[in-house]
């Protein structure tokens, strides 16, 4: 990819930024940009005027960051001069259009997960940021978790703790919450919200519960985590199963499922491995996180910094020698303590049994930081993008086959040629 003409003549220069969609998640991502010196946000687009731009707005105002605030994004982009970068934290269904608008305006992309809503939506983002030579990070951020970079590195492919790997798991758990409300004297026009697509302010809120707007919690949640195991098994799935439907909520107002189960099956080194997969939106039990199973240890990994590390089977191998060098820290171990006239007692330093060995991995930014920082950093010319287009183009058609295997019933084979771009 050529980059931006920044990377290669002025790389001492602020990267000037625009953000497209500035509602929870665009805010949280302005917060993370608003901290790097070398980043200058330049413009913000939201078509909540009255709420979501305005209160942006004052935001950076506050912070003393000159920009301009508009409504429409072809707007800004015909207006705005001299920008570098762009991000986009919209719905999904606004994805395509938007990501390949701001690559023939020769701006560099930063989209947020999932890609897309369709997988020729997907293979069309992937192809114009080929044509156009710009660089598109898609925000499946864990590619950048120094907690998963160091588990994959080191844990699965260098010391291979794990020994035979047999089964892969994730899920993503939430408890049930109410509907998204909004303040009821900032309302959008119901012109404006047809012109985007919207039938309503309840629809505007809950996108992702509707069909035509976004993939619900496997598209929102299940993307990051299937891309976890397509990434640390070197592949996507050869095959795909799933059941899933509307259990809990009202599916009138809740078009995609809000409980679901998937099985992939991958194939590693000649052998069959499964991979388990589940969202409950009912119940928040064990929360979310992934597990990577084998016959001599289970690698337990969460956004979570306190639900990482690895549990060695009995019987396997002794792992002592990858302490002293520093791949792992030492189990955690239980103590016996006595009290004067107390029967014995465990005092439980940290976890309880079975030993639980860490990683020597010291993560606390926001969890957006490292990928955001990948994505300027790939802009410079100083490093390349952890989450390219056609790297995260396999969990979005992986999605999308899923969706289809619930809706038909069926189990899918995939072929390799599947998840190619070419449309």
């Amino acid at each position: 990819m050529a980059g931006s003409a920044l990377a290669q003549d002025a790389a001492n220069d602020k990267i000037n930024l625009a953000i497209i969609g500035v509602g929870s998640q665009g805010q949280a991502l302005m917060n993370t940009c608003m901290k790097m010196e070398s980043v200058n946000i330049q413009a913000i687009c939201d078509i909540w005027e009255n709420y979501n731009l305005n209160k942006t707005s004052g935001i950076l105002t506050k912070f003393k960051q000159d920009h301009k605030a508009y409504t429409d994004y072809q707007e800004m982009l015909a207006t705005e001069k001299g920008l570098d970068a762009v991000i986009i934290a919209t719905p999904d269904f606004c994805h395509v259009e938007q990501t390949v608008a701001c690559l023939k305006a020769g701006l560099n992309v930063y989209c947020e997960s999932a890609m897309a809503n369709t997988i020729d939506g997907a293979k069309l983002m992937a192809k114009t940021a080929k044509e156009t030579g710009k660089f598109l990070q898609i925000g499946l951020q864990r590619r950048s978790n120094p907690w998963y970079q160091y588990s994959r590195d080191h844990i699965i492919n260098e010391t291979k703790l794990l020994g035979k790997i047999t089964a892969l798991n994730g899920q993503w758990n939430q408890s049930a919450q109410p509907d998204r409300r909004w303040p009821k004297r900032y309302p959008i026009d119901d012109a404006v919200l047809n012109k985007y697509g919207f039938q309503s302010m309840q629809q505007f809120r809950n996108w992702k519960w509707y069909k035509e707007l976004g993939g619900g919690p496997l598209a929102e949640l299940g993307t990051h985590q299937i891309d976890v195991f397509n990434w640390f098994m070197g592949a996507p799935p050869k095959s795909i199963m799933a059941s899933g439907g509307t259990e809990y909520y009202d599916s009138k107002t809740h078009e995609q499922c809000d409980t679901l189960m998937v099985i992939l099956e991958y194939e590693n080194k000649g052998g069959n491995i499964r991979a388990f997969y589940q969202s409950i939106n009912s119940c928040s039990n064990f929360g979310y996180l992934e597990n990577f199973m084998g016959d001599e240890g289970t690698l337990y990994v969460s956004e979570a910094a306190s639900r990482v590390g690895v549990y060695r089977e009995e019987g396997a191998p002794d792992w002592e020698k990858w302490v002293k060098i520093g791949i792992l820290k030492s189990p955690v171990k239980q103590v016996e303590t006595k009290k004067e006239g107390d029967d014995t007692v465990l005092e439980v330093q940290e976890t309880g049994a079975p030993p639980s060995y860490d990683l020597p991995v010291t993560f606390n930014d926001p969890v957006c930081q490292p990928h955001l920082e990948n994505f300027f950093k790939a802009i410079r010319g100083a490093e390349k993008l952890n989450c390219p287009p056609e790297t995260a183009l396999a969990s979005s058609i992986v999605i999308q086959k899923i969706g289809e295997s619930i809706r038909e019933s069926k189990r899918i084979e995939m072929k390799p040629e599947d998840y190619l771009i070419a449309l």
